[in-house]
């Protein structure tokens, strides 16, 4: 691994002075479990690594009658291990149970996830179902961007030289709404995601008709891919097999896979029907206040 500067701040400011001061050669730090090991690869060669784990306004958890705040460097288990956010934000908690095992899940954070801007990023689309919008803070101030815009490329995204990911904010959810979020991986080793859908709808008060839906996949795109017309597709339609093929359908349409040892193409196109069936199925049952049957890491 080549040699770098390591600073720790204690402060926002002191952490964006220190990001633009290195003009684009500085990296920040949040768990690190992506930096370190691009680092060590090559992938990245910083010249100064800012861990930011230590910066209080980047390990917010808040939950209120607004919506949820959650800090860029929060980790995974604070998430999850949260039962109001695990019921309300179920599509967020479901990806943060399967990014790692329980000792990446101690460091890793879904700013990080998002911030190291993978096509096959388990939390972004659950992220994006959920609306979150991103909170970005550099030399010019803060500005907000929607989850879906934030990824530009394999890699890339909007932040700037200087610019922090600071937090992800989530609107209040509303009533009658259920969320999910799978994937499919070929086996336990490769932790990669072949194809992973996010899906989040909202019944009607017979909880029998979609009043609206929004979906979005992995791993099947240069970038994590928000999919309106599913949800266009299926608003104001009955929550039934019918409407989710429909949906998966649709779906299909919708995406530009590469083939890689994961899979092919094909099989990738095919994956995105079955799971937006399936996942929306699971979004469903949920806001009917069901329990679903799915095994942790699928």
């Amino acid at each position: 691994m080549r040699d770098f500067e390591y600073e720790a701040p204690t402060t926002l400011a002191n952490a964006i002075a220190v990001l633009a001061k290195n003009n684009g050669s500085a990296r920040p730090l949040a768990g690190g479990t992506d930096l370190i090991d691009h680092v060590r690869c090559g992938r990245l060669e910083p010249d100064v690594v800012v861990d930011v784990k230590k910066i209080d306004e980047l390990n917010v958890l808040e939950l209120n009658d607004s919506g949820l705040r959650l800090g860029a460097a929060t980790p995974c288990y604070r998430i999850y291990g949260c039962p109001e956010i695990s019921q309300q934000y179920a599509a967020l908690t479901d990806s943060c149970r399967i990014i790692g095992g329980i000792q990446i899940q101690s460091r890793a954070s879904v700013g990080g996830n998002i911030c190291n801007s993978g096509p096959a990023a388990d939390s972004t689309p659950s992220v994006i179902v959920l609306g979150g919008i991103c909170v970005i803070e550099g030399p010019g101030g803060r500005r907000e961007v929607p989850a879906e815009e934030f990824c530009t490329g394999p890699g890339k995204n909007v932040l700037k030289p200087g610019e922090l990911l600071v937090e992800i904010k989530f609107p209040a959810r509303p009533a009658n709404s259920g969320s999910h979020y799978r994937r499919f991986i070929p086996r336990n080793e490769m932790d990669i995601a072949v194809v992973g859908v996010g899906a989040s709808v909202v019944l009607d008060d017979s909880k029998e008709n979609i009043v609206s839906a929004r979906v979005a996949l992995g791993a099947v795109a240069p970038t994590p891919l928000y999919v309106p017309a599913v949800g266009d597709a299926i608003a104001g339609q009955p929550a039934n097999e019918d409407t989710l093929r429909k949906a998966g359908a649709v779906a299909k349409e919708l995406v530009t896979p590469i083939t890689d040892m994961r899979g092919t193409a094909e099989y990738r196109v095919h994956l995105t029907g079955v799971l937006t069936e399936r996942v929306l199925q699971a979004a469903i049952s949920r806001a009917r206040g069901e329990a679903i049957c799915t095994k942790i890491g699928h």
